[in-house]
């Protein structure tokens, strides 16, 4: 689930300022141990009309996935989003700067022969969902929630049936049966691998499956519910400034939140 609190590290203990530490020696330990990115092997990347969809190819050859599965994707428009990330690669391969392509791998591999699973877990969030989840104080943060999350909410009433009950502070409260029963055939509707591993993706960066399915509803755009999931990480770095690590982490996060909302789109229910 996202990270909904980050507060900044002190610059000063009680025994005056932190020196100024150059290099990280255990960060720098982490780097010299990762693998070393391989090499591009491959000149151009394109796709091809096969098995009833669209293949990637590498110079002409099928490209698979690490399960050794074809990389065959539904749609053109799909194919062509995961070509675009071969064919943006330099002198190595970085996996970090392909998420799409990460995301149809998992779709292929983890998704396909899972799907009731993945449609359980997904439904499991609307039962704790973020939105649902309020605080008590200070009235600026109540109303910040109250502005981003009750719109949502009402869509949610208005296109599923489905009517939530809030919790103040984290307090669990059980949902009504049948509001979960009218997301649980929401996502049933979502028939296929790539699309339901791409609201999963959406599903656990957020914290909510009913941000998760205002982005595949096209209710708000992904730039829209990455805000509303960080409402009280937004409220906490207005007060108490932001982390540069945390930061961080936040940014890695949003790609893989785009590019998820980028492969729905473009396999639709496929």
């Amino acid at each position: 689930m996202s990270e909904r609190l980050s507060l900044p590290s002190p610059a000063r203990g009680e025994g005056g300022p932190v020196p100024d530490v150059p290099d990280n020696p255990m960060r720098a330990a982490q780097t010299n141990m990762r693998p070393p990115l391989p090499k591009r092997f491959y000149k151009s990347a394109g796709i091809a009309a096969r098995d009833g969809g669209f293949a990637l190819e590498l110079d002409g050859r099928s490209a698979r996935t690490p399960a050794r599965n074809s990389l065959v994707l539904p749609t053109r428009a799909l194919a062509e989003l995961i070509a675009a990330e071969w064919d943006a690669q330099s002198e190595t391969i970085d996996p970090g700067a392909m998420p799409a392509t990460r995301l149809a791998n998992s779709a292929i591999d983890g998704v396909k022969p899972k799907m009731r699973e993945v449609r359980d877990e997904i439904a499991a969030y609307a039962g704790a969902d973020l939105l649902c989840y309020r605080a008590g104080e200070p009235e600026a943060l109540v109303a910040a929630q109250a502005e981003a999350w009750d719109p949502v909410l009402d869509w949610a009433r208005d296109e599923f049936g489905a009517r939530f009950i809030l919790s103040e502070g984290v307090r669990h409260v059980a949902q009504p049966e049948t509001a979960l029963r009218a997301i649980g055939a929401a996502l049933d509707a979502v028939d296929g691998p790539f699309a339901l591993a791409a609201l999963h993706v959406m599903t656990t960066l957020t914290g909510s499956t009913l941000l998760a399915l205002s982005v595949a509803k096209a209710r708000l755009t992904a730039e829209e519910a990455w805000r509303a999931a960080h409402v009280d990480e937004d409220f906490q770095i207005s007060r108490w400034g932001e982390d540069a690590e945390a930061a961080a982490r936040r940014a890695a996060r949003w790609l893989e939140m785009a590019a998820a909302a980028r492969v729905f789109a473009a396999a639709g229910d496929a």
